[in-house]
């Protein structure tokens, strides 16, 4: 009862663990990575690519490699824990001209390993650049909304990092629900509302965005930060994300 804000309608909370405490008890969960899976997922599944989360954290949710399981599914695989301008991957720009119906398994740390984590509970993948349609598109479920920052991993003893896109993608998000905001998901907004003004600069001066810059990802960091540019909702259905429109 502690940690799960029952008493809002809508939740924010980091992780797994979050995953974990509001999936169970809300109507729709919305996982926000922007930097960079769920933002991989809007600009792919916007061009009517299917994308099927693969998780790099093993230990919780299976033991097949992901060859073997894009193999299984009819799927291309993207590069796994690696980014790359020139093959699908974790690389917003790697996807920008995926074609419509290919089946890609996009493998990932956090963003992934969190929407195979939801169970029942229908899920939907946001970012900046379509935060509003997925708002309004998470009403359609009922009040009780969970948005969930994914967050990064520090390198040391992958341990959760909360990472400001996130916090940030999340408010952004929450910016355009009705209902009672939990202190977690009041926060989020607030930050939110406080840089919407210069979300590009904002991003490319955060630890994620500079760790992207000065590996030649600037474009990433660019796309990433676009506002409101889409109304597609990458939905999760049948261990797949799909499009659908808000129009």
């Amino acid at each position: 009862m502690i940690y799960n804000q029952i008493g809002f309608d809508l939740r924010c909370e980091w992780g797994k663990q979050g995953v974990e405490k509001l999936a169970p008890i809300s109507d729709v969960i919305i996982i926000v990575d922007v930097l960079s899976f769920s933002s991989c997922v809007e600009i792919a599944t916007n061009n009517n690519a299917i994308i099927f989360p693969f998780s790099t954290n093993n230990e919780y949710i299976t033991s097949e490699s992901v060859v073997d399981y894009a193999q299984r599914v009819g799927a291309e695989t993207a590069l796994p824990m690696a980014r790359s301008k020139n093959a699908y991957s974790l690389s917003l720009q790697s996807l920008v001209n995926i074609p419509p119906g290919t089946k890609l398994v996009l493998p990932s740390l956090n963003g992934s390993t969190l929407s195979l984590l939801t169970g029942q509970t229908p899920t939907l993948a946001g970012c900046l650049r379509n935060c509003q349609a997925v708002a309004q598109f998470a009403k359609k479920y009922g009040n009780k909304i969970a948005v969930i920052p994914a967050g990064e991993k520090w390198q040391e003893d992958r341990s959760l990092r909360p990472a400001f896109e996130d916090l940030i993608g999340a408010g952004a998000i929450l910016s355009y629900l009705p209902g009672s905001l939990s202190p977690e998901a009041a926060i989020a907004v607030a930050a939110f509302q406080t840089v919407k003004h210069d979300l590009l600069s904002y991003l490319q001066k955060c630890s994620s965005g500079k760790e992207l810059i000065a590996k030649g990802f600037d474009l990433d960091v660019e796309l990433a930060s676009a506002y409101n540019v889409s109304n597609c909702v990458p939905v999760f259905t049948e261990n797949a994300y799909i499009k659908q429109d808000v129009n």
